[in-house]
């Protein structure tokens, strides 16, 4: 094995041309070692990249209940209010996290709230009107 200072000191004393020969290829030897293994873990890290997914696959939520669960019932239903305050058309819905029934008032009995003397959407703002007491169901 040919070191650079052993190289540079026979160098320096007019060393015939197969010294420098023998360095060369022992040191594209080396060179062309690392590459290979450099080039080697570039490889498997990119395989190890592309396989994952077909490995371990990543779980889907495309309908994940995090989100709002609730029930709405479909059609629009007089709504009254439990005080006897309100009867009005509008939107029945069930929070199905609490079992707290709302409504949101339309006003008519279309689907969705209508203010014909303005150009603005209007928004309903809804109010309770009962709960089922879905925690009893575990009894």
């Amino acid at each position: 094995m040919v070191y650079l200072a052993d190289f540079l000191c026979a160098l320096a004393r007019g060393a015939p041309d197969n010294l420098l020969q023998d360095f060369r290829k022992e040191y594209v030897m080396k060179l062309d070692a690392f590459m290979k293994t450099v080039l080697l873990i570039i490889a498997v890290s990119l395989a190890m990249i592309a396989l994952r997914p077909v490995i371990s696959s990543p779980p889907v939520h495309a309908q994940s209940g995090d989100a709002y669960p609730f029930y709405i019932e479909p059609g629009v239903v007089m709504l009254r209010a439990p005080d006897g305050s309100k009867q009005v058309y509008g939107r029945m819905v069930v929070d199905l996290r609490t079992g707290k029934v709302w409504g949101f008032p339309t006003m008519t009995q279309d689907p969705y709230p209508v203010n014909q003397m303005n150009s603005a959407p209007p928004t309903s703002h809804p109010f309770l009107l009962a709960k089922f007491a879905f925690g009893d169901t575990d009894k």
